[in-house]
């Protein structure tokens, strides 16, 4: 790619350059004097560029044969970005002068004080109108002046003023004219007799205030309400003078007389048999009785009664309004005007009270013995023998008692007993069946009582009630059992549990109304509904707390863990070797891999591979996920460790590259081995074979050459007299006697001439060391 200068290159956006940097729109004339200008700052968005680095991949050729010799490198390169700018620019702005405020297009001056009769023509200066002056045109003529320079008088009576400018005149209220000289006309008053009189029944107004002036009779603001009672004439200052509850006339005060009574002031009673509104009506009472003047009611004289007192007093009764009851005995009757006594043949006295007979005796000359029951009886008539028998008997000889029903002297009186009940004969008392109470046996037993005389306490309980009678219980809704006490059985409810529950899931229902009372984590009439979703237990009315869960338990609120959670809130994550729902599943991931706790994916540590981490990573890479490419390793059987990345040498070499010779006196793999040659002789670093100073062989270079060089042939030579030339190269042994070479370590052939690693790396020759080695001769 080409180098991206330094400096960014600042690009403003076309709108800004057609719409911004431009001279200001004018909203003002620039014409007007009063019109200003000045300067003023604002902001413009732009879209720069600049340089933006990135990581470009790109190959190489190397010795990773596994990559068919292909390597990839990174290196960072630069691209062109834009991104968004703030600007400032600046325009001219027009505005009005000080002194001057805007209006529409134009200036207009500016008076601090308003010009009330006048203009503003300049800052703070009233052009004043006609009639008025002073620096606010506020200040008008005199009084009685008007005109230019007010000096015409006014013309205006009655207190009328005239205007300064025209002189025409304000009249006051009430009046009206050129001059003011007119009362305002019958029916409106007011400013300029605009006004309308509200007065009413005739009434007039005062033709200024608008005031009423009422009619005789009536009063009021508006002359609407007629004088209240007792009063009369002009303004309802007179008072009346009617009696008994007369009213007069408003106007007039003439009286009118209530019911009953007559005369100017209504001070007369009506004359006798006479009665009602103006005494118009006739009395219609009887047997001398008076009636009442105002209704005509009749007060009936002493022994009568009725509406019109036609009716004499009843049987028993006698006096003024047969309020006095008689006392006469033996039969006898009494007079209905005073009572007096008429005693039946036999009997004497002012009661009647006395017998002619003696007791026991009755007949015309009292010879006769009385047949009645003498314990049961209270006399014997003394001319016919009659029996009048004591209260509670009765009977021809008052040997009888009362037939049920009736009581009292003869039995003639009826009992007054409710329900059946008996009385007794003597003084009419009720005998009470069961379950009642009270004189007239009418009323039940109270709460809690029944039986003879509510003498029984119920035991009925829940508030269940008794019979008065028998004390049998009538149980309430839910209740059973011969005196309430049981609760109506599982399933059941209401009135003598006869109702059948409809709840479900477990729910109970109210035995009284069968209203189900819902187990936790249902809901519903008939709790057929479980808890919406996130809420749980007794009436839903507990809250999900999970924090990785699909919702919990209606019922026990228990979170439903997603996969890869657990805990009682779902806030733990699976343990480790452990995944998916409840964290249930074994993980199968090897070489100490971790496994994901929703789905088990294996999430290998360096240097693995897989599904399952079973695979080491391809040769070329290593460390996390494999993805980081193996260094070039320079003197190694095959690329980097998988796990760590460092490379693993060849014998003879070390360093992180493998790219360096073991240090002398050492050899073999990671330069381990401590060298064993002898007299100087050095050692071969990757085999630890001797390489001999010259005049020493051996292994370790400890056997002078002098010893068997009557029996060796000499370095590079074998066979009978030592005359063959040895062919081995890349520093090869061959044996004196076969000249068959022993290859060093890494190269291989006849003659030693291949190198093992040849094939692996590619332009990387390696540095051949070529020892001299020591020469074996038999002795």
């Amino acid at each position: 790619m080409g180098t991206i200068p330094l400096a960014l290159t600042l690009t403003l956006v076309l709108l800004a350059v057609l719409g911004f940097i431009t001279p200001s729109v004018w909203s003002l004339n620039p014409d007007d004097p009063n019109v200003c200008s000045h300067w003023e700052s604002y902001a413009v968005t732009v879209q720069e560029s600049y340089a933006h680095p990135f990581d470009q991949v790109y190959y190489t050729r190397c010795t990773d044969i596994l990559n068919w010799f292909k390597c990839t490198r990174h290196r960072i390169s630069y691209k062109t970005a834009y991104r968004r700018g703030v600007r400032t620019m600046y325009r001219r702005r027009s505005q009005c002068c000080p002194g001057y405020f805007e209006r529409g297009d134009m200036c207009v001056p500016l008076c601090s004080e308003e010009c009330t009769h006048g203009r503003c023509v300049s800052p703070d200066t009233c052009q004043c109108e006609p009639g008025w002056g002073g620096l606010d045109c506020s200040s008008g003529c005199q009084s009685d002046f008007w005109g230019p320079h007010c000096s015409n008088r006014c013309q205006c009576q009655n207190g009328g003023k005239c205007n300064p400018i025209t002189g025409a005149c304000v009249c006051t209220d009430g009046y009206q004219g050129w001059r003011c000289e007119e009362p305002c006309e019958p029916g409106y008053y007011g400013k300029a007799c605009h006004l309308t009189c509200q007065c009413l029944n005739g009434a007039t107004c005062h033709h200024q205030t608008g005031e009423c002036i009422c009619s005789l009779g009536y009063s009021g603001a508006f002359c609407a309400e007629r004088c209240p009672s007792g009063s009369h004439g002009q303004q309802c200052e007179q008072s009346c003078s009617c009696q008994n509850g007369g009213t007069c006339h408003h106007i007039s005060g003439e009286c009118s007389c209530p019911a009953g009574w007559t005369g100017s002031v209504c001070a007369q009673p009506c004359q006798v048999g006479k009665y009602g509104i103006n005494c118009s009506k006739d009395c219609s009472c009887l047997n001398g009785g008076l009636c009442d003047h105002v209704a005509g009611q009749c007060q009936c004289t002493a022994g009568y009664s009725g509406r019109r007192c036609q009716e004499e007093c009843p049987a028993g009764w006698y006096g003024p309004q047969c309020s006095l009851r008689c006392d006469c005995r033996n039969g006898a009757k009494c007079y209905h005007i005073n009572g007096a006594c008429l005693c039946d043949t036999g009997f004497k006295g002012p009661q009647c009270q006395e017998r002619f007979c003696p007791p026991g005796l009755y007949g015309l000359i009292c010879d006769k013995y009385c047949p009645c029951n003498a314990s049961n009886t209270v006399s014997c008539h003394p001319l016919s023998g009659e029996c009048t028998c004591t209260a509670g008997w009765a009977g021809l000889y008052c040997n009888e008692t009362c037939p049920p029903g009736y009581h009292g002297d003869g039995c003639r009186l009826p009992c007054s007993c409710s329900h059946g009940a008996d009385c007794h004969g003597v003084t009419g008392a009720c005998v009470c069946a069961p379950g009642y109470m009270g004189d007239d046996c009418s009323s039940l037993c109270p709460s809690g009582l029944y039986g003879p005389s509510c003498s029984f306490t119920c035991s009925c309980h829940n508030h269940a009630p008794c019979s008065p009678i028998d004390g049998s219980c009538s149980c309430r809704e839910g209740w059973q059992g011969v005196d309430c006490s049981t609760l109506c059985s599982s399933g059941s409810w209401g009135l003598g549990c006869n109702q059948s529950c409809l709840c479900a899931n477990g729910a109970a229902c109210d035995p009284m109304d069968g209203v189900c009372t819902c187990s936790p984590g249902w809901r519903g009439e008939h709790c057929l509904l479980p808890c919406p979703d996130g809420m749980y237990g007794l009436e839903c009315r507990g809250r999900c707390d999970c924090s990785h869960g699909d919702g919990c338990d209606h019922v026990t609120g228990f979170c439903r863990c997603l996969a890869g959670w657990t805990g009682i809130r779902c806030d733990s994550v699976c343990p480790q070797g452990l995944w998916g729902p409840n964290c249930s599943v074994t993980c199968s991931c090897q070489n100490r891999g971790s496994c994901s706790p929703e789905d088990g994916t294996c999430v290998c540590t360096p240097g693995y591979r897989g599904t399952s981490c079973k695979r080491i990573c391809s040769p070329g890479f290593y460390g996390h996920r494999c993805s980081q490419s193996c260094p070039q390793c320079v003197h190694s059987p095959g690329s980097c460790h998988h796990v760590t990345g460092h490379c693993d040498c060849l014998s003879g070499f070390y360093g992180s590259l493998c790219n360096q010779v073991c240090f002398s006196g050492s050899y073999g793999k990671g330069c381990s081995e401590i060298c064993l040659c002898t007299n100087n002789g050095t050692c071969n670093h990757i085999d630890g074979s001797c390489q001999c100073f010259p005049g020493w062989i051996g292994e370790d270079c400890s056997h002078s050459t002098y010893i068997c060089h009557h029996f060796c042939c000499p370095l590079g030579f074998y066979g009978r007299d030592c005359t063959e030339v040895c062919r081995c190269q890349n520093g090869g042994n061959c044996d004196h006697k076969t000249g068959q070479c022993s290859c060093l370590t890494g190269f291989i052939g006849t003659s030693c001439e291949q190198s093992e690693w040849n094939n692996m790396l590619i332009d990387c020759p390696l540095p051949i060391l070529v020892p001299y080695h020591s020469m074996h001769y038999p002795f």
